[in-house]
Protein backbone atom coordinates (compact mmCIF):
# COMPACT_ATOMS: atom_id res chain seq x y z
CA UNK A 1 0.00 0.00 0.00
CA UNK A 2 1.38 3.03 -1.26
CA UNK A 3 1.70 6.29 1.54
CA UNK A 4 -1.32 9.03 0.99
CA UNK A 5 0.64 11.18 -1.81
CA UNK A 6 0.11 8.52 -3.98
CA UNK A 7 -3.86 8.66 -3.40
CA UNK A 8 -3.95 12.13 -4.28
CA UNK A 9 -6.72 12.97 -6.53
CA UNK A 10 -4.69 16.22 -7.81
CA UNK A 11 -7.06 18.37 -6.00
CA UNK A 12 -3.80 19.76 -4.24
CA UNK A 13 -0.74 20.40 -6.21
CA UNK A 14 2.18 20.96 -4.85
CA UNK A 15 3.25 24.31 -7.20
CA UNK A 16 4.59 27.44 -6.97
CA UNK A 17 2.38 30.03 -6.30
CA UNK A 18 1.80 33.26 -3.79
CA UNK A 19 1.72 32.48 -0.64
CA UNK A 20 -1.45 33.21 1.41
CA UNK A 21 -1.26 32.22 5.07
CA UNK A 22 -1.62 28.00 5.79
CA UNK A 23 -1.99 27.74 1.67
CA UNK A 24 -0.46 28.85 -1.47
CA UNK A 25 -3.01 29.93 -4.49
CA UNK A 26 -2.37 28.53 -7.62
CA UNK A 27 -5.19 29.15 -10.53
CA UNK A 28 -7.89 29.87 -8.22
CA UNK A 29 -7.10 26.36 -6.37
CA UNK A 30 -5.90 25.70 -2.83
CA UNK A 31 -2.92 23.57 -2.86
CA UNK A 32 -0.53 22.93 0.41
CA UNK A 33 2.48 24.91 1.23
CA UNK A 34 5.80 23.39 1.42
CA UNK A 35 5.58 22.90 5.10
CA UNK A 36 2.36 21.24 5.18
CA UNK A 37 3.19 18.95 2.45
CA UNK A 38 6.26 17.60 4.04
CA UNK A 39 3.58 17.20 6.98
CA UNK A 40 1.38 15.20 4.88
CA UNK A 41 3.45 13.11 3.23
CA UNK A 42 5.65 12.39 6.67
CA UNK A 43 1.86 11.79 7.88
CA UNK A 44 1.25 8.97 5.37
CA UNK A 45 4.56 7.35 5.91
CA UNK A 46 4.26 6.89 9.61
CA UNK A 47 0.31 5.43 9.30
CA UNK A 48 2.09 2.78 7.59
CA UNK A 49 4.42 2.11 10.63
CA UNK A 50 2.23 2.29 13.40
CA UNK A 51 -0.73 0.61 12.25
CA UNK A 52 -1.39 -2.21 9.75
CA UNK A 53 -5.24 -1.82 10.13
CA UNK A 54 -5.54 2.01 9.16
CA UNK A 55 -2.70 2.46 6.47
CA UNK A 56 -4.92 0.35 4.51
CA UNK A 57 -8.75 1.36 4.92
CA UNK A 58 -7.86 5.42 5.51
CA UNK A 59 -6.83 6.01 1.91
CA UNK A 60 -10.20 4.69 0.70
CA UNK A 61 -11.66 8.15 2.24
CA UNK A 62 -12.44 11.14 0.43
CA UNK A 63 -9.06 13.06 0.16
CA UNK A 64 -10.10 16.16 2.31
CA UNK A 65 -11.49 12.90 5.00
CA UNK A 66 -8.78 11.20 4.30
CA UNK A 67 -6.36 13.92 5.55
CA UNK A 68 -8.37 14.58 8.77
CA UNK A 69 -9.20 11.13 9.51
CA UNK A 70 -5.05 9.90 9.67
CA UNK A 71 -3.97 13.02 11.37
CA UNK A 72 -7.28 12.12 14.01
CA UNK A 73 -5.30 8.76 14.27
CA UNK A 74 -2.21 10.00 14.91
CA UNK A 75 -2.98 12.02 17.67
CA UNK A 76 -4.72 9.36 19.14
CA UNK A 77 -1.92 6.80 18.78
CA UNK A 78 0.33 9.41 20.80
CA UNK A 79 -2.28 9.29 23.56
CA UNK A 80 -1.62 5.45 23.39
CA UNK A 81 2.13 5.68 23.56
CA UNK A 82 1.74 7.59 26.58
CA UNK A 83 -0.27 5.11 27.72
CA UNK A 84 1.57 2.35 26.80
CA UNK A 85 5.08 3.23 28.41
CA UNK A 86 5.67 0.39 30.63
CA UNK A 87 8.39 2.51 32.59
CA UNK A 88 6.30 5.45 33.68
CA UNK A 89 4.07 5.85 36.63
CA UNK A 90 0.15 6.54 36.16
CA UNK A 91 1.00 9.88 38.01
CA UNK A 92 3.43 11.07 34.80
CA UNK A 93 1.22 9.63 32.65
CA UNK A 94 -1.70 11.70 33.76
CA UNK A 95 0.77 14.35 33.36
CA UNK A 96 1.83 13.97 29.56
CA UNK A 97 -1.71 13.14 28.30
CA UNK A 98 -2.65 17.06 30.23
CA UNK A 99 0.25 18.37 28.33
CA UNK A 100 -0.88 16.76 25.26
CA UNK A 101 -3.98 18.13 25.21
CA UNK A 102 -2.78 21.48 25.50
CA UNK A 103 -0.63 21.23 22.54
CA UNK A 104 -3.97 20.22 20.66
CA UNK A 105 -5.54 22.72 21.85
CA UNK A 106 -3.02 24.97 21.08
CA UNK A 107 -2.10 26.19 24.37
CA UNK A 108 1.07 24.30 24.95
CA UNK A 109 4.50 24.08 22.76
CA UNK A 110 4.68 21.63 19.85
CA UNK A 111 8.42 20.94 19.72
CA UNK A 112 8.68 21.46 23.47
CA UNK A 113 6.48 18.73 23.89
CA UNK A 114 8.37 16.35 21.56
CA UNK A 115 12.03 17.52 22.74
CA UNK A 116 10.77 17.01 26.60
CA UNK A 117 8.54 13.13 25.84
CA UNK A 118 11.00 11.99 23.55
CA UNK A 119 13.46 12.50 26.08
CA UNK A 120 11.27 10.32 28.76
CA UNK A 121 9.73 7.92 26.43
CA UNK A 122 11.32 4.03 27.29
CA UNK A 123 13.36 2.69 24.99
CA UNK A 124 11.23 -0.53 24.98
CA UNK A 125 8.74 1.65 23.01
CA UNK A 126 8.92 0.36 19.39
CA UNK A 127 11.06 2.62 17.48
CA UNK A 128 8.27 4.13 14.98
CA UNK A 129 6.89 5.57 18.03
CA UNK A 130 9.32 7.27 19.04
CA UNK A 131 9.49 8.61 15.56
CA UNK A 132 6.20 9.46 15.88
CA UNK A 133 6.43 11.48 18.94
CA UNK A 134 9.75 13.20 17.90
CA UNK A 135 7.35 14.48 14.66
CA UNK A 136 4.84 15.70 16.62
CA UNK A 137 5.24 19.40 15.66
CA UNK A 138 4.36 18.25 11.89
CA UNK A 139 1.68 15.82 13.05
CA UNK A 140 -0.19 19.46 14.83
CA UNK A 141 0.84 21.51 11.78
CA UNK A 142 -1.29 19.60 9.79
CA UNK A 143 -4.23 19.53 12.39
CA UNK A 144 -4.31 23.22 12.70
CA UNK A 145 -4.59 23.80 9.50
CA UNK A 146 -7.88 22.16 9.22
CA UNK A 147 -11.62 23.75 9.22
CA UNK A 148 -12.76 24.90 12.87
CA UNK A 149 -14.97 22.24 13.37
CA UNK A 150 -12.71 19.54 12.27
CA UNK A 151 -10.18 20.60 14.88
CA UNK A 152 -12.91 20.71 17.46
CA UNK A 153 -13.87 16.88 16.64
CA UNK A 154 -9.90 15.95 17.08
CA UNK A 155 -9.43 18.23 20.27
CA UNK A 156 -12.75 16.76 22.23
CA UNK A 157 -11.64 13.26 20.96
CA UNK A 158 -7.97 13.45 22.46
CA UNK A 159 -9.13 15.08 25.43
CA UNK A 160 -11.64 12.47 26.41
CA UNK A 161 -9.18 10.25 25.86
CA UNK A 162 -6.58 11.61 27.22
CA UNK A 163 -8.08 11.95 30.52
CA UNK A 164 -10.17 8.38 30.47
CA UNK A 165 -6.86 6.90 29.67
CA UNK A 166 -5.03 8.46 32.74
CA UNK A 167 -8.66 7.65 35.03
CA UNK A 168 -7.77 3.86 33.71
CA UNK A 169 -4.00 3.77 34.17
CA UNK A 170 -4.21 4.42 37.94
CA UNK A 171 -6.08 1.47 39.04
CA UNK A 172 -4.53 -0.44 36.24
CA UNK A 173 -3.38 -4.04 37.12
CA UNK A 174 -3.24 -7.94 36.14
CA UNK A 175 -6.41 -8.03 38.07
CA UNK A 176 -8.74 -6.76 35.77
CA UNK A 177 -11.94 -3.80 35.65
CA UNK A 178 -14.37 -5.21 38.03
CA UNK A 179 -17.37 -5.33 35.17
CA UNK A 180 -18.90 -5.06 32.13
CA UNK A 181 -20.13 -1.62 32.91
CA UNK A 182 -16.22 -0.41 33.60
CA UNK A 183 -15.32 -2.29 30.40
CA UNK A 184 -17.84 -0.26 28.56
CA UNK A 185 -16.66 2.70 30.13
CA UNK A 186 -12.97 1.92 29.02
CA UNK A 187 -13.81 0.63 25.61
CA UNK A 188 -15.93 4.27 25.51
CA UNK A 189 -12.34 6.60 26.27
CA UNK A 190 -9.97 4.57 24.18
CA UNK A 191 -12.43 4.32 21.21
CA UNK A 192 -16.15 5.17 20.87
CA UNK A 193 -15.16 8.26 21.46
CA UNK A 194 -12.79 7.72 18.25
CA UNK A 195 -16.36 7.20 16.83
CA UNK A 196 -17.88 9.79 17.58
CA UNK A 197 -14.97 11.89 16.49
CA UNK A 198 -15.23 10.01 12.95
CA UNK A 199 -19.25 10.65 12.75
CA UNK A 200 -18.94 13.96 13.27
CA UNK A 201 -16.16 14.32 10.23
CA UNK A 202 -18.00 11.99 7.79
CA UNK A 203 -21.36 14.15 8.40
CA UNK A 204 -19.17 17.92 7.65
CA UNK A 205 -17.91 15.76 4.48
CA UNK A 206 -21.44 14.17 3.36
CA UNK A 207 -23.99 16.30 5.12
CA UNK A 208 -27.12 14.64 4.18
CA UNK A 209 -25.99 12.75 7.44
CA UNK A 210 -26.69 14.69 9.62
CA UNK A 211 -30.39 13.53 9.78
CA UNK A 212 -29.13 10.33 11.15
CA UNK A 213 -26.86 12.01 12.92
CA UNK A 214 -27.88 11.19 16.83
CA UNK A 215 -28.61 7.31 15.83
CA UNK A 216 -25.21 7.42 14.26
CA UNK A 217 -23.74 8.37 17.31
CA UNK A 218 -24.57 6.26 19.22
CA UNK A 219 -23.88 3.39 16.89
CA UNK A 220 -20.20 4.82 16.54
CA UNK A 221 -20.39 3.57 20.26
CA UNK A 222 -20.98 0.88 20.14
CA UNK A 223 -18.47 -0.02 16.77
CA UNK A 224 -15.83 1.31 18.67
CA UNK A 225 -16.21 -1.27 21.51
CA UNK A 226 -17.02 -3.84 19.13
CA UNK A 227 -13.67 -3.47 17.97
CA UNK A 228 -11.48 -2.25 21.31
CA UNK A 229 -12.80 -5.61 22.51
CA UNK A 230 -11.50 -7.56 19.85
CA UNK A 231 -8.00 -5.92 20.28
CA UNK A 232 -8.94 -6.39 24.36
CA UNK A 233 -8.85 -10.55 23.30
CA UNK A 234 -6.49 -10.68 21.06
CA UNK A 235 -3.78 -8.85 23.08
CA UNK A 236 -4.78 -10.77 26.50
CA UNK A 237 -1.19 -11.91 27.17
CA UNK A 238 0.89 -9.42 25.45
CA UNK A 239 -1.23 -6.76 28.41
CA UNK A 240 -1.07 -9.53 31.15
CA UNK A 241 3.14 -9.50 30.39
CA UNK A 242 3.37 -5.63 30.37
CA UNK A 243 1.31 -6.21 34.17
CA UNK A 244 -2.25 -5.36 33.36
CA UNK A 245 -5.58 -7.00 31.92
CA UNK A 246 -8.86 -5.19 30.52
CA UNK A 247 -10.90 -8.10 31.63
CA UNK A 248 -14.02 -8.25 33.64
CA UNK A 249 -13.47 -10.15 36.54
CA UNK A 250 -17.17 -10.32 37.67
CA UNK A 251 -17.47 -12.44 33.84
CA UNK A 252 -14.91 -14.81 35.19
CA UNK A 253 -16.06 -15.25 38.43
CA UNK A 254 -19.40 -16.18 36.84
CA UNK A 255 -17.80 -19.38 35.30
CA UNK A 256 -15.91 -20.02 38.66
CA UNK A 257 -12.44 -19.06 36.53
CA UNK A 258 -10.00 -16.63 39.00
CA UNK A 259 -8.68 -14.67 36.12
CA UNK A 260 -5.54 -12.99 37.92
CA UNK A 261 -4.13 -16.61 38.85
CA UNK A 262 -3.68 -17.61 35.20
CA UNK A 263 -0.92 -17.61 32.79
CA UNK A 264 -0.79 -17.96 28.95
CA UNK A 265 -2.07 -21.51 27.31
CA UNK A 266 -4.16 -21.94 30.93
CA UNK A 267 -6.84 -24.97 29.83
CA UNK A 268 -9.21 -23.59 32.93
CA UNK A 269 -12.59 -23.89 31.45
CA UNK A 270 -14.19 -21.49 33.47
CA UNK A 271 -11.49 -18.66 31.39
CA UNK A 272 -12.29 -20.35 28.32
CA UNK A 273 -16.05 -20.17 28.69
CA UNK A 274 -15.58 -16.60 29.81
CA UNK A 275 -13.81 -15.52 26.63
CA UNK A 276 -16.57 -16.97 24.22
CA UNK A 277 -18.74 -14.93 26.26
CA UNK A 278 -16.68 -11.89 25.39
CA UNK A 279 -16.45 -12.40 22.03
CA UNK A 280 -19.90 -13.10 21.57
CA UNK A 281 -20.92 -9.31 23.44
CA UNK A 282 -17.91 -8.36 21.03
CA UNK A 283 -20.20 -9.84 17.67
CA UNK A 284 -23.22 -8.18 18.87
CA UNK A 285 -21.49 -4.90 19.15
CA UNK A 286 -20.31 -5.41 15.63
CA UNK A 287 -24.06 -6.50 14.66
CA UNK A 288 -24.26 -1.92 15.38
CA UNK A 289 -21.06 -1.47 13.46
CA UNK A 290 -22.60 -2.62 10.40
CA UNK A 291 -26.44 -0.78 10.76
CA UNK A 292 -23.85 1.95 11.03
CA UNK A 293 -22.06 1.75 7.79
CA UNK A 294 -25.62 0.95 6.07
CA UNK A 295 -26.35 4.73 7.15
CA UNK A 296 -24.10 6.15 5.39
CA UNK A 297 -25.04 6.56 1.70
CA UNK A 298 -24.45 3.44 -1.05
CA UNK A 299 -22.53 6.24 -2.89
CA UNK A 300 -20.05 6.82 -0.91
CA UNK A 301 -18.29 3.62 -1.49
CA UNK A 302 -14.70 4.78 0.18
CA UNK A 303 -16.52 5.81 3.82
CA UNK A 304 -18.55 2.35 3.13
CA UNK A 305 -15.13 0.27 2.83
CA UNK A 306 -13.20 2.26 5.12
CA UNK A 307 -16.06 0.74 7.63
CA UNK A 308 -16.59 -2.64 5.95
CA UNK A 309 -12.88 -3.70 5.86
CA UNK A 310 -12.60 -3.29 10.08
CA UNK A 311 -15.70 -4.88 11.09
CA UNK A 312 -14.41 -7.91 8.75
CA UNK A 313 -11.20 -7.89 10.48
CA UNK A 314 -12.73 -7.87 13.42
CA UNK A 315 -15.46 -10.54 12.61
CA UNK A 316 -12.66 -12.99 11.60
CA UNK A 317 -10.31 -12.37 14.45
CA UNK A 318 -13.03 -13.03 17.19
CA UNK A 319 -13.86 -16.33 15.42
CA UNK A 320 -10.24 -17.40 15.38
CA UNK A 321 -9.91 -16.33 19.55
CA UNK A 322 -13.45 -18.17 19.37
CA UNK A 323 -11.83 -21.26 17.93
CA UNK A 324 -8.63 -21.73 20.45
CA UNK A 325 -9.27 -19.32 23.69
CA UNK A 326 -6.36 -21.32 25.15
CA UNK A 327 -3.76 -18.98 22.30
CA UNK A 328 -0.99 -17.74 24.34
CA UNK A 329 0.10 -14.93 21.38
CA UNK A 330 -1.93 -12.60 19.67
CA UNK A 331 0.40 -13.56 16.25
CA UNK A 332 -1.98 -16.85 16.94
CA UNK A 333 -5.40 -15.72 16.10
CA UNK A 334 -3.45 -12.40 13.62
CA UNK A 335 -5.73 -13.00 10.52
CA UNK A 336 -3.65 -13.38 7.47
CA UNK A 337 -2.73 -10.92 4.54
CA UNK A 338 -4.83 -13.11 2.04
CA UNK A 339 -7.78 -12.91 4.64
CA UNK A 340 -7.63 -9.44 4.40
CA UNK A 341 -6.79 -9.22 1.00
CA UNK A 342 -10.37 -11.67 0.23
CA UNK A 343 -11.93 -8.78 2.82
CA UNK A 344 -10.86 -6.00 0.51
CA UNK A 345 -11.70 -7.75 -2.78
CA UNK A 346 -15.06 -8.99 -1.63
CA UNK A 347 -16.54 -5.24 -0.50
CA UNK A 348 -15.24 -3.29 -3.54
CA UNK A 349 -18.12 -6.30 -5.38
CA UNK A 350 -20.87 -5.43 -2.76
CA UNK A 351 -20.26 -2.05 -0.68
CA UNK A 352 -23.50 -0.09 -2.77
CA UNK A 353 -25.68 -3.43 -1.66
CA UNK A 354 -27.18 -2.76 1.70
CA UNK A 355 -28.77 -6.82 1.49
CA UNK A 356 -25.67 -8.45 0.38
CA UNK A 357 -23.46 -6.55 2.87
CA UNK A 358 -26.16 -7.93 5.60
CA UNK A 359 -26.31 -11.27 3.74
CA UNK A 360 -22.25 -11.30 3.96
CA UNK A 361 -22.70 -10.20 7.51
CA UNK A 362 -24.66 -13.09 8.83
CA UNK A 363 -22.74 -15.86 6.87
CA UNK A 364 -19.88 -14.11 8.37
CA UNK A 365 -21.32 -14.69 12.02
CA UNK A 366 -22.72 -17.75 12.24
CA UNK A 367 -20.04 -19.79 12.56
CA UNK A 368 -19.11 -17.02 15.51
CA UNK A 369 -22.42 -18.01 16.94
CA UNK A 370 -21.83 -21.49 16.70
CA UNK A 371 -18.90 -21.45 18.70
CA UNK A 372 -19.91 -19.42 21.69
CA UNK A 373 -23.29 -20.66 22.01
CA UNK A 374 -24.94 -18.12 20.76
CA UNK A 375 -28.73 -18.32 19.24
CA UNK A 376 -27.60 -15.52 17.32
CA UNK A 377 -25.37 -12.45 17.21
Amino acid sequence: MGTFPQHWDGAWRHEPGIVEGDVIAVRNETVLTPDLAQALGYQGRILQQVSRTFALTIPCLPEALRHAVGNGYLLCRIADTIEDDPELSWEEKAHWQSVFVGVVAGRADAAAFARDFAGRLSPQMPAAEHDLIRHTPQVLALTHSFTASQQAALLRCVRIMGEGMAEFQRSASRAGLPDMATLDRYCYVVAGVVGEMLTSLFVEQVPGMAAYGAEMQRLAVSFGQGLQMTNILKDIWGDWARGVSWLPRAVFDRHGCQWEQLAPGTQDPGFHAGIRELVAVAGRHLDDALRYTLRIPREETGMRDFCLWAIAMAVLTLRRIAERPDFVSGDEVKISRRSVGNVVLLSRFIHRSDSLLKLSFRLGVKPLAALTNEPSL
